[in-house]
């Protein structure tokens, strides 16, 4: 079963619907006991670092993700929901997150156009799955104010140039993570979600 997690984000349908699109059918839903049976993990994300933070801990969905990483059970960060998934934001005077990746989260530069909205290229850096049948600088499509900035820069799977190179995939044992989002990029991000769902789940 594939968990969309329901914590009033903007994107949630548009994901939703890319999922089932491909032929999957996907648990939209805000409970944790859903999300702690499902064999994969999409975290959608739009809004505010802190008000995510606040609706998942209402929600109780703080240790299930918690849980659910630990487990190695695959699962996939998309734009805010990458950004929340590091320790610590710049948004709103600083919001602690979840924690699960060492760094920080910071505003794009104030000399650019914030937020960059659009479509921008993707720099592959590692060899994945995940970017099977998706050409090397590929465009997706961003919506956003804030950028991880990792500690670990391994991780850094996929970069993007906008008045800074700033990561915008990341991919870490079990966690794949878009700053972008592929439910609004056309074929290519259908794509990249097809390729999350065949490596997480076995080609079912």
């Amino acid at each position: 079963m594939i968990a969309i997690i329901d914590y009033g984000a903007g994107n949630l349908r548009s994901v939703a619907k890319a999922i089932a699109k491909l032929g999957y059918e996907a648990n939209v839903t805000s409970s944790p006991d859903d999300v702690l049976d499902a064999d994969a993990v999409i975290l959608p994300g739009v809004g505010a670092a802190g008000d995510t933070i606040n609706s998942l801990e209402r929600l109780g969905m703080v240790d299930p993700i918690r849980r659910v990483i630990a487990q190695n059970r695959p699962f996939f960060g998309v734009c805010l929901g990458l950004q929340v998934l590091f320790t610590d934001s710049e948004e709103g005077g600083g919001q602690r997150c979840l924690d699960l990746i060492p760094g920080m989260v910071r505003r794009l530069p104030s000399h650019l156009k914030v937020p960059q909205m659009g479509w921008n290229q993707v720099r592959q850096r590692l060899a994945h799955p995940l970017f099977d049948r998706i050409p090397d600088g590929a465009n997706f499509y961003f919506v956003h104010s804030y950028y991880a900035d990792p500690e670990e820069e391994a991780i850094v799977a996929g970069e993007t140039d906008y008045g800074l190179s700033f990561p915008s995939v990341i991919i870490k044992g079990n966690i794949v993570a878009t700053q972008f989002h592929p439910e609004k990029s056309g074929d290519l991000g259908l794509r990249m979600y097809d390729n999350f769902l065949k490596f997480s789940l076995g080609g079912r």
